[in-house]
Order: structure tokens, then sequence, then C-alpha cells
């Protein structure tokens, strides 16, 4: 039975749904000799290329893995950097036939729960905005905070991308002029949080990811650090409840 390209390659760990229809609107992949488009289905008996390298079907039937990563301040999320600077690929556990997808990014200089998976239709799912999974940061501020302040950042501030807001902000203590916050937001664009009170002039001295979803960043798992997850925690992250029984069902399969 035929299947959409895209599907067939992200459920193989290859990259995630959106990345790879990047990769077919590219040209970088061909089935049987010829360009694919987006719509291409593929079985078994197709010969595909990706970067003009063979990729064999039969390794959509290993096991998918999902992993939850401490990340340190210091570590970039890209595959491989030219300058040279310590990446979180390099840290994770090594894989045969399949490759890490990482379930959106933290900036160098911010640490915490990272997620990553072998399945790029679940790392599609967790990222996509629809899904509206919710982002829990501890962000340690320099300055006071009044409740104007506060307004407008679960109101919504203006960024150079559009309106962005904290879904809550709470107060979690503090020493001298550092305070430190609990926000939860349901996207991830690029820097958000540090931008957002960037907008109201604040400055963040310290940004942790504490929480995915309904994964939160255990305590006893070190920086730089990894622990596998298991299903029924994967699928229990707060996705859209419509969209998490069509998922679990497929699961169950």
């Amino acid at each position: 039975m035929a299947e959409r390209l895209q599907k067939i390659l992200a459920n193989a760990g290859l990259a995630s749904r959106r990345e790879i229809e990047k990769w077919i609107d590219a040209g970088r992949i061909k089935v049987n000799g010829k360009i694919a488009i987006l719509g291409t289905r593929v079985s078994f008996k197709d010969k595909i290329l990706v970067d003009d390298k063979p990729f064999y079907l039969n390794n959509t039937q290993v096991i998918n893995q999902t992993i939850a990563y401490h990340k340190p301040v210091g570590q970039i999320c890209s595959r491989n950097d030219p300058e040279g600077r310590d990446t979180v690929f390099s840290h994770l556990p090594k894989l045969k036939n399949q490759r890490w997808i990482s379930v959106g990014r933290l900036d160098i200089n911010t640490s915490g729960l990272l997620l990553f998976t072998t399945d790029g239709e679940l790392a599609n799912k967790l990222m996509h905005p629809s899904s509206e999974i919710e982002r829990e940061y501890a962000v340690r501020v320099l300055g006071a905070v009044d409740v104007d302040m506060k307004k407008k950042l679960t109101h919504g501030v203006k960024l150079a991308d559009g309106i962005a807001k904290f879904k809550s902000i709470k107060e979690a203590g503090g020493e001298g002029a550092n305070h430190w916050y609990n926000v939860v937001l349901t996207e991830g664009k690029n820097r958000e949080v540090r931008r957002m009170w960037e907008a109201i002039g604040v400055k963040v001295s310290r940004l942790i990811r504490v929480r995915y979803g309904e994964i939160k960043l255990n305590r006893t798992l070190q920086s730089g650090n990894w622990e596998q997850l298991t299903l029924d925690v994967i699928t229990g992250v707060n996705i859209k409840k419509a969209e998490r029984k069509q998922f679990n069902n497929k699961k169950r399969r």
C-alpha cells in the first residue's frame, strides 16, 4: 500500500514532516529516478534517493524512541556548527538507521528540558501551533516587575513577528534585584520569552524550560544527561483533546 512520501520518511525518523516537505520542494528527494513532488506516494517497491543517497523503506520498521534531555547553557541545537561549538546532538545516544529530531529548540543561553524523538510524525504534532501545547519556563529577571507590566505580558506585547503573550505568569521568589517567575505560553517562536521581557524593558538573566506539555524536567536528571520516555508519558502531552484521542487510537493499532 502506497503512502505519502513525507509521511514515510517522517515515520522513519529522518526529519519532521514539515522539514521533509521543504526537502521535497527543494528537489532533494528522488523517487525512481525522478524528482519527487508533494503528494508523491511510495511503496516498498520504489527506489528513494535523499541527497542522492539511497533510503530503504524497511528502515521504517524500527521502533521509534523519545527522550528528554537536560540542555545546559552553552550548547546549540544544530547538528553541526561551522564555529565548532558544542551541540546537543553530540550528547545523545547513538542510533542505527534512525536519527534524532529535536522537538523545538532552545537558544545557546537557555537551559532545561528539550525533547528528542525518532518519530517524525510525533515531532510535527508536538511542534505544530495547532496543538497548542504549553511550554513552561522559569525566568530570572533583573529589576522589579509591577502589575501593569505583568498585564502587558499576559494581554500581549508587540514583537517584530507579531503579538505574543503569556498564558500565565507567577512569581517564584528571588533575592535582591533578581526576581524569579514561572511563565507559560503555547508557541515556540525564536527567543520569544526573552524578547517579550525585553519589550517591556526588563532584562532576562537566566532562562530554564521546566515543562513541555505534561512532561516536566526531572529534578534528578543532571545537566547534559538524557532519559528515555515511555509511550504513556509521550501520548499524555497536552495535545488538544480531539487530536489526542485520534493519536492514542493510532498508537494502539
